[in-house]
């Protein structure tokens, strides 16, 4: 097993310092090593698209706010910290289950986009992907929060790849409801937190709800729901959901994160166990302890 952090310093300072017309094909090569995160899209990916859609840093506009947070990002040794992390939770992670598949995994880091009010604000500043196995997405904005939890972003979606690597937990898109999602971020929040403690595991955008009683019940009314258009609602509330044409529901921004840490929390005090051996464990199991 091998995780290698593409270091996409050099490409991003280059791409933005070159003139506008001539940005997106070095983009393209940036993210190339990459491209296998998007293997279950119909079709050709369009990189440079993608890119776009999911708030990267623009090509058009903003360089020197971009450059400065791109230093910043480099001053603070970003790259070297997220692989340091992965090969520290990998190791924790294989000694708690070490019948586990680990693949090898690919690390892409990307800065955000200033100007994408959404992104900025809403998502404060960091969006991730660690879903499809043997690949990590990291998208970002150094705000001081997020500089600080580079390590836990980092680790919290190494558990999803985990979690869903081949031999491990199936994810099938025909039956996997908004419980298994919910349970999921739980799960990965509180492995971040096993490693990194509360104050720094957490999600960020979860946080304002984590004692929110109503929020909680709220999301669990639709842990059964399946179709995974309807998942964004669900986890990363209305706001998410209107952004990217689903339907909302009547939840805040963090729902599903929130209520997936107090689901995952009951779980592992009522077993015992810890958030790295409770990895593979079936979602229905963590729902059940406080559907009663």
């Amino acid at each position: 097993m091998t995780i290698t952090v593409l270091d996409t310093y050099p490409a991003m300072r280059e791409i933005l310092r070159a003139p506008q017309a001539d940005r997106a094909e070095p983009l393209r090569a940036m993210l190339t090593p990459a491209a296998g995160m998007y293997r279950y899209f119909p079709g050709e990916v369009d990189l440079v698209a993608m890119h776009r859609m999911g708030s990267g840093f623009p090509l058009d506009r903003d360089e020197d706010r971009c450059l400065a947070a791109l230093e910043t990002l480099h001053e603070a040794d970003a790259w070297g910290r997220i692989g340091h992390a992965l090969e520290n939770a990998v190791a924790v992670q294989v000694k708690a289950t070490p019948e586990i598949t680990v693949p090898d995994i690919t690390v892409l880091l990307v800065l955000g986009d200033p100007s994408d009010e959404h992104f900025m604000r809403t998502s404060l500043g960091e969006t991730a992907n660690g879903s499809v196995s043997g690949y990590l997405f990291l998208n970002l904005w150094p705000y001081a929060e997020n500089l600080a939890r580079l390590e836990a972003m980092a680790v919290h979606e190494l558990n999803h790849n985990l979690r869903y690597s081949p031999g491990n937990v199936v994810w099938n898109p025909a039956t996997v409801t908004v419980g298994e999602h919910v349970v999921s971020e739980g799960l990965a929040d509180a492995f971040a937190r096993q490693l990194y403690g509360d104050e720094l595991g957490y999600a960020r955008i979860g946080v304002p709800h984590l004692r929110d009683d109503q929020v909680f019940a709220k999301v669990r009314t639709g842990l059964d729901v399946t179709g995974m258009q309807n998942f964004t609602a669900w986890v990363l509330g209305d706001a998410h959901a209107v952004r990217y044409g689903g339907t909302p529901v009547g939840l805040p921004t963090g729902a599903g994160y929130a209520a997936g840490n107090r689901l995952v929390d009951a779980y592992l005090a009522a077993t015992g166990l810890t958030a790295a051996e409770a990895l593979l464990v079936d979602s229905t199991e963590v729902i059940a302890v406080t559907r009663g």
